[in-house]
Parts: C-alpha cells; structure tokens; sequence
C-alpha cells in the first residue's frame, strides 16, 4: 500500500491459529477490525454505543500471500477506497515482519443509528476519516 491512512502493529496469537498451527482465514479480519477501531478512536469517532449505533460489516473480501503463525508480528494498513452516504469501503494490507505482503484485501461497513438503520455520515465524520496521520 503506497500511502495507507493508518497503521496499526499486531501479533498473531495463539488462539488465533488452527490445528496446523497457522493463522485460521477468518481471524485476519479480527486484526483488520481492531486496526479499524484504533484508528476511529484516534479520531475521536464513534466505534459502537447502543444508544448511537456502529459500524456493522456488509461486504469483506481477501487473498492470502504468505501463512502467519504464532508469535509472528505483522503490521495492519489501512486506507479508505470509497466513502458513500453512510458507507466506508477499507482497504486493507497485512505485512509480516519481513515485509511481505501476507493478506490483501476490503471491507464495506456501514454507519448504522441505534435501530440498524443506515446514518449518512455527517461533515465532521467525513473529515475525521479524510485526515491523515499515521
């Protein structure tokens, strides 16, 4: 990723592997997701709160470049590809620690209000998610 918007350091721990002792598929989108959160809180956004609302998934995809096991570090970068209405479309890379690209790939979530119901983002969202900083 040229220049993503957010980087966030990881280790991929034990329970996030399989019998074969590899990073189980489903488990590099817990890391994407908690490099997502981070970089919300960093900008003072909304992550979840009953009362408000979050930021459910509606569309995740990804290709896998090298295995990850226990104990390997890797590095989540994140970079926004499309903002709609009340959408953000994540790009996201996992590098380990050799720098090689180990997953690739997106996820569409949705701004949704306290009902589920789709909330255009406002102008200062907007912002906060432009911003750069890593």
């Amino acid at each position: 990723m040229d220049k993503p918007l957010y980087r966030h350091a990881s280790e991929v721990s034990f329970r996030d592997t399989d019998a074969s002792g590899w990073l189980h598929f489903t488990n590099i989108f817990t890391h994407v997701e908690i490099a997502e959160h981070a970089f919300l809180r960093s900008r003072g956004l909304l992550v979840f709160d009953r009362s408000q609302g979050g930021w459910p998934r509606v569309k995740v995809a990804c290709e896998y470049q090298h295995p990850l096991l226990c104990g390997d570090k890797i590095e989540v970068q994140l970079a926004i590809a499309a903002l709609g209405t009340a959408s953000v479309t994540w790009n996201f890379e996992v590098i380990n620690a050799a720098g090689e690209l180990a997953a690739h790939g997106s996820i569409t979530t949705v701004r949704v209000n306290h009902l589920g119901r789709p909330q255009p983002l406002d102008a200062t969202e907007r912002t906060h998610l432009k911003e750069r900083g890593l």
